[in-house]
């Protein structure tokens, strides 16, 4: 059966035409009082800027793709608010209201595409993506992960019951794109990876369920490594939904697997999950699928990126930019037996 409202959902699969520098700046000057124009900002699927105003406070300002819905949007701007309230240090964007005083407001291009525009303030910091962490950042890393899912965990929204693409407890609604896999080798890996996702599916879906960023990767962290608290911020949460925690700390992992192809690719892992583990738990069951939600993500990742390249392949760099070394994870993941993968983490439980 195709599920392909999966990918449409939240402009994925909408094409655009980007709102020109001259433009975008006109918009902002008139709204937030934003005359500085400083850049463009690579995005999966809007028009994103740096900004300033006269003082030069820097701001990031986002115009959303023409097809996705304020309801969406109005769920990351009421989560961040909520992280904001719950944990003051924790450094996640904060909304700016506009001369309005809206977090958010319909705007109609020169393209005549609608446009739901939104500003948030800019944390100052590295991307980690940029960074060789220590062990010790890295465990800094999985502390940093369960501070937001403790404030995240009272939050609710009409929208967070959506379905997204990113949210691997729905992968197998991705097989259909099985057919954009070229390569014999590379389906029959596929294939075999789902199979191994529906023996831990009835597991997962005993787990615990919360709202969860649910794309804690190492592009969505912003660091300071002269700081002792190394995480300045927690940015991007357009793909925040209820889900399972497990899932949360799953996609964190997989941004940390290192580039070997035996059972060292866990070593930076366990660092970030010793991190996480001292200020929250995991029960036994959800570390033995741990490993194997890693394996959904990389699986995921494989197949959505092969069919938006395609979809939209003057963007194809950047949407495979971290693709490349998912084969040989997978590769990996399906020459070891289904307990062996299941124990990775066995050692950790408390």
């Amino acid at each position: 059966m195709l599920h392909p409202d999966i990918l449409a959902a939240g402009g994925l699969a909408t094409p655009f035409k980007s709102v020109p520098f001259s433009e975008a700046l006109a918009v902002l000057g008139q709204n937030y009082g934003m005359s500085d124009l400083l850049s463009r900002l690579d995005t999966e699927k809007d028009d994103t800027f740096l900004v300033a105003d006269p003082k030069g406070a820097r701001f990031i300002a986002k115009f959303s793709n023409p097809d996705e819905n304020q309801a969406e949007i109005s769920l990351q701007i009421s989560a961040l608010d909520h992280v904001s309230r719950r944990d003051p240090d924790l450094l996640v964007p904060r909304v700016i209201r506009n001369r309005d005083n809206k977090d958010i407001f319909l705007y109609r291009d020169s393209h005549g595409q609608k446009r739901l525009v939104r500003a948030l303030s800019y944390i100052e910091g590295t991307p980690l993506d940029r960074i060789a962490a220590t062990a010790g950042e890295r465990e800094k890393i999985g502390a940093v992960l369960a501070r937001l899912q403790h404030a995240m965990a009272d939050f609710s929204h009409p929208q967070d019951g959506r379905k997204i693409a990113w949210d691997v407890q729905h992968l197998l609604r991705l097989q259909y794109l099985l057919g954009d896999i070229r390569s014999p080798d590379r389906r029959a890996l596929l294939e075999a990876g789902f199979d191994r996702f529906r023996r831990i599916k009835p597991t997962l879906e005993q787990c615990r369920r919360q709202v969860i960023h649910n794309d804690f990767s190492r592009s969505n962290l912003v660091a300071d490594p002269a700081s002792s608290e190394f995480i300045s911020g927690v940015i991007d949460f357009g793909d925040v939904v209820r889900s399972y925690a497990v899932i949360d700390v799953s996609t964190a992992l997989l941004n940390q697997l290192t580039g070997h192809d035996d059972d060292r690719i866990f070593d930076d892992c366990r660092d970030l999950l010793a991190g996480y583990l001292r200020r929250t738990c995991l029960t036994r069951t959800e570390m033995e699928i741990l490993p194997h939600l890693v394996m959904a993500r990389v699986i995921a990742r494989a197949l959505i990126t092969t069919w938006r390249a395609g979809q939209f392949p003057d963007n194809a760099a950047y949407i495979l930019r971290n693709s490349h070394q998912g084969w040989r994870q997978l590769e990996y993941f399906l020459r070891q037996p289904f307990d062996r993968i299941s124990g990775v983490f066995a050692d950790m439980v408390p």
